[in-house]
């Protein structure tokens, strides 16, 4: 039972470590206030996010953009976000006539407009769906945001703001992701809705 005590710690040890890097880094710090001001100015703007990733990094976009929609906080007006990875039909009648690589970008090309952000979580940052979305992105003048690991991959030349963590271990990067979207989320509700900073 000790063995498996000190096997927790570690764990904890090492999500702590890699947030306490994240604290301690000020250009990092300040990419994700630039992003979370750039995801502020196109809510206000009346444009929408949609967010994008595979495994536990689409039940984090399904997370961040029920923050939006729902309340982060406290109550005020809902927020427009699409998770893509969350309608069945569409991901299975994607998936079935262009292949798994479309399924996100289809969904932009159909739902997305000039001046939405588009947040893509990869930890590898080379997931090829999110891929194919950013370049779609391009296309239609859609801001991408990019949350990756350690390298930042393929994404890192792709977005336009890409936020690596910094961590090759996928646990710890996702739990990086997610505490990095409270933050977005609570800036902007806290910017919109609240005494602003």
């Amino acid at each position: 039972m000790e063995n498996m005590k000190n096997f927790i710690a570690n764990q904890v040890k090492k999500s702590y470590e890699v947030k306490q890097s994240i604290y301690q880094d000020e250009n990092l710090m300040n990419l994700i206030k630039e992003v979370s001001v750039v995801v502020t100015k196109a809510y206000q703007c009346g444009n929408k996010t949609l967010i994008a990733g595979n495994g536990g990094s689409a039940a984090d976009a399904q997370h961040i953009a029920g923050e939006f929609v729902s309340k982060f906080y406290f109550d005020r007006p809902g927020l427009a976000s699409i998770a893509l990875t969350t309608d069945t039909s569409i991901l299975t009648a994607i998936g079935n006539d262009y292949g798994y690589e479309k399924l996100f970008s289809r969904q932009i090309q159909a739902n997305g407009e000039k001046g939405d952000v588009f947040i893509g979580i990869s930890t590898s940052g080379n997931s090829k769906n999110i891929i194919e979305a950013l370049k779609e992105c391009k296309e239609k003048g859609i801001i991408t945001i990019g949350l990756t690991g350690q390298n930042g991959g393929k994404m890192k030349e792709l977005c336009d703001y890409c936020i690596c963590v910094p961590s090759n271990e996928t646990p710890r990067v996702q739990e990086s992701h997610i505490l990095i979207g409270h933050i977005i989320c609570a800036v902007v509700e806290e910017d919109i809705f609240g005494k602003g900073f």
